[in-house]
């Protein structure tokens, strides 16, 4: 499918649910980190006509990848009138979560509440202008490998291009228009202070990711596997205890 229809799906999609859902949301919020899918995210958003909020929200980021979302935060805010751009300074507020809780210490922990403040952020805002969070995980993330953090960035309200794998996200931001350095920066989380890329967590790259999802005999498809085991608590639905058919 050429990008240009996937947009025009994907937009129409995001109008639709606003429309059918009772809570009738008036905007569309999302966070943005300077990487390819949010800023994809974000503009199909703007595209829909309706209110959208845009946060950056810089903990402890790498100043080149801080840099990129101010770049697409006021690049968005400056075409389409609908955008409202926010920067939200979120590194006290992590320190002071950080320190509060120094007895229990540790490093990947850390890591994960800088996505989960941001999701917390992210609500409150939705909360203050009747609006839904939007969410900016593609496929190979929220359906191959899973990763995102639990109840962080994978704490939304609907996925507007979770299906739609990372190439197919490139290839929407192409189109856009989005900013070259975006659409061609290497892809991170933006959780560590080290700035550690997307592929250095994986061990695979995306485009590798892809052909393993799609063919099992292609000889990355173990180790996709490994992978994706290793995160299928996030992707299934959370265990319940039932009691039925007890007396």
């Amino acid at each position: 499918m050429e990008a240009k229809k996937r947009i025009e799906i994907i937009t129409k999609w995001i109008n639709k649910y606003c429309e059918s859902t009772s809570f009738s949301p008036q905007a569309l919020v999302v966070g943005i980190s300077g990487g390819i899918d949010s800023s994809v995210v974000s503009t199909l958003c703007a595209l829909t006509g309706k209110k959208t909020i845009v946060l950056s929200m810089p903990i402890k980021q790498i100043k080149a990848q801080h840099d990129l979302s101010l770049k697409h935060g006021k690049w968005l805010s400056s075409k389409f009138k609908n955008v409202e751009f926010n920067l939200v300074e979120l590194e006290k507020v992590f320190n002071s979560f950080k320190e509060t809780l120094n007895k229990f210490n540790n490093e990947h922990g850390l890591a994960n509440s800088r996505a989960r403040l941001r999701m917390s952020t992210l609500y409150q805002v939705a909360a203050a202008n009747t609006g839904i969070v939007v969410g900016t995980g593609n496929k190979v993330e929220d359906f191959g490998v899973g990763f995102y953090t639990k109840y962080g960035d994978g704490g939304v309200d609907i996925s507007p291009i979770a299906d739609c794998t990372k190439t197919e996200v490139w290839e929407m931001g192409e189109h856009l228009g989005i900013p070259k350095e975006i659409v061609s920066a290497e892809p991170t989380d933006g959780l560590w202070d080290d700035g550690r890329s997307d592929v250095n967590q994986l061990g695979m790259s995306y485009q590798d990711l892809e052909k393993a999802m799609k063919d099992n005999k292609d000889p990355n498809y173990k180790k996709y596997l490994s992978i994706r085991e290793k995160n299928l608590h996030k992707m299934l639905p959370i265990p319940v205890c039932k009691f039925d058919n007890e007396s």
